[in-house]
């Protein structure tokens, strides 16, 4: 039996086969020609057929995936044989370029030509690389870029997951996620719990494992194992039954000792907000209105963010509602509000900033948010993200009064506002603790970059440090304004007690995730939640503080979590 410690990041406890992800594919050799022997003409011929049977491949599980991933795939496909693309091709074969590198030059082309046309287009270009690497395979006849398919359901294993990856994933089909890279704030992370699916990332040695091997996963401890003897068996066996009793939350958060901790949901518009309101959440604790933004040239009209907002008002008649501000930059770029040319995006002008460089976007957002709640029940609280400075806290709570919003807040992501929450509490009437960014930013670490996801760990004890202030300077303000969480922190059951004990007053997470985390905090007082919070903060090492935390937690490995 081979062992892979690792991090869980979605808890389960499964066995089942592996497929590996097929490795990136290598780069064709600059200058590279056609092999002696091979004429341009059977050479082209190659290519166009390599280029039809990626049509036939993607619009083959186009036809058998999910609604949201049919069209990216139907997109995809059509641009496997795009005209410009292979026509561009064909001419540097007929230079006497091999295919392989031909095909690679002219997607390099045509992509740089998307990106330069800007918008939907410039969305496209990621199109045309990956039908790039697909026929490049095809030519080579190796397996193509992405989620491999099976007729069975498997355990898939991969270095790490894109975005991209995720589009084709079928929860039917991929009963588990292992990755050797990643950490607990990576897509992987974020998609498996999404999706309920036992995840386990960082478990390095994992993507050496033959297609095949039989392993056990459990999500919970962050241990993958092969050879999965009785034991194992049973364990699975057993959170079969769990996990039953765990999609179900009673809409109750509250400690041992009846010290209540709202649960809420984070949601992405009013489909996700029905979903969360059947699930049990106790409301709302990040709306998150990019939804109504992405993907557009231009800026959404008043009608149309009434609309979307009102949907997701609607679904929590009679229950907090928080919505966060247009939250675009960094990696949700708006072509009609950020700047693409930001040499370091995550550090620019984004969240609240915007209003700087694009005035009037807040102003009118928010006044859509006011109005859409003029007809519903539902308590809506407004919290703009990127807030930095008290004088920032201030201008956002003017802006909010202005438009008729009588609950203004704070995101808490910059380490500048755990600082000095005191005073930008005198501002504002809460605060809201986006773990994911607020991480990063402590630790000075990309959360999209792979060889510094050790440190993006929300166990951190700097980030846990930050919390600490956060609701110290809430408490010395006097008035007992509310700190929650809304980051992915919230979804872990042992960082939720943790969370509790550092003084935060609720918690938002997936759906999924609020019948584990309502369950553990059930087992513990609040005083015992202090406590963990304590031995949390005296760690050196994330590693440490979780499992300090998790130590005094045994119903966590009683529940496979």
């Amino acid at each position: 039996m081979q062992s892979f410690p690792g991090v869980g990041v979605s808890p389960g406890r499964i066995t089942g086969t592996i497929r590996q992800m097929p490795k990136p594919l290598a780069e064709p050799r600059a200058g590279e020609k056609l092999a002696p022997g091979t004429d341009a003409a059977t050479a082209a011929a190659h290519l166009q057929a390599a280029a039809k049977n990626v049509q036939a491949e993607l619009a083959g599980r186009a036809a058998a995936a999910r609604a949201d991933a049919k069209a990216v795939l139907e997109a995809t496909a059509l641009m496997a044989v795009d005209p410009m693309l292979l026509k561009s091709a064909v001419k540097l074969i007929n230079g006497g370029t091999s295919a392989e590198r031909a095909v690679w030059e002219a997607a390099d082309a045509v992509a740089a030509m998307l990106v330069n046309l800007g918008g939907y287009m410039a969305e496209r270009a990621t199109d045309v690389l990956d039908v790039r690497a697909r026929i490049v395979a095809a030519l080579r006849g190796v397996p193509a870029p992405g989620i491999p398919s099976a007729e069975s359901p498997f355990i898939l294993v991969a270095q790490d997951l894109a975005p991209a990856d995720t589009a084709t994933l079928d929860p039917e089909k991929v009963i588990a996620l292992v990755t050797a890279g990643g950490g607990p704030q990576s897509h992987t992370a974020i998609i498996a719990r999404s999706l309920g699916l036992p995840a386990v990332v960082a478990a390095i040695g994992v993507d050496q494992l033959a297609d095949g091997t039989e392993v056990y996963v459990d999500g919970g401890a962050g241990t993958v194992s092969t050879e999965p003897g009785d034991a194992e068996r049973a364990a699975a066996d057993a959170w079969a039954t769990t996990a039953s009793l765990l999609s179900v939350f009673d809409g109750n958060g509250v400690t041992a000792d009846g010290h209540l901790v709202p649960l809420l949901a984070n949601v992405g518009g009013a489909a996700d907000a029905v979903k969360a309101a059947a699930a049990g959440a106790q409301g709302v604790g990040l709306l998150r209105t990019e939804f109504c933004f992405l993907e557009r040239e231009t800026e959404p009209s008043h009608e149309e963010q009434i609309a979307a907002y009102r949907g997701v008002f609607d679904a929590f008649p009679g229950k907090k509602v928080v919505v966060r501000t247009l939250d675009a930059g960094a990696d949700k770029p708006l072509p009609f509000l950020t700047d693409a040319t930001e040499p370091n995006p995550a550090l620019g002008v984004r969240g609240y900033r915007t209003d700087t460089t694009s005035p009037g976007v807040l102003e009118r957002q928010l006044g859509a948010i006011a109005e859409a709640a003029k007809d519903t029940s539902a308590d809506v609280w407004v919290m703009a993200p990127m807030i930095s400075t008290p004088a920032e806290a201030a201008d956002f709570a003017a802006m909010c009064a202005t438009a008729g919003l009588t609950t203004p807040g704070v995101m808490v992501e910059v380490p500048s506002a755990a600082v000095t929450a005191e005073s930008i509490l005198r501002e504002v009437a809460f605060a809201s603790l986006g773990t994911n960014d607020l991480t990063q930013y402590t630790m000075a670490a990309d959360r999209q970059l792979g060889p510094l996801a050790a440190l993006n760990n929300p166990w951190q004890p700097a980030v846990l440090e930050l919390v600490r202030l956060t609701v110290a300077g809430a408490e010395s303000e006097g008035t007992g304004k509310p700190v929650g969480v809304c980051g992915e922190a919230a979804s872990d059951p042992a960082l939720a007690v943790v969370l509790v004990g550092l003084g935060v007053s609720t918690l938002s997470m997936t759906a999924r995730s609020l019948a584990g985390v309502g369950a553990v905090l059930a087992t513990v007082t609040h005083e015992e939640a202090q406590k963990i919070a304590k031995l949390a903060l005296s760690a050196t090492s994330p590693e440490e503080a979780r499992r300090l935390a998790r130590e005094k937690l045994p119903i966590l490995a009683e529940l496979g979590l």
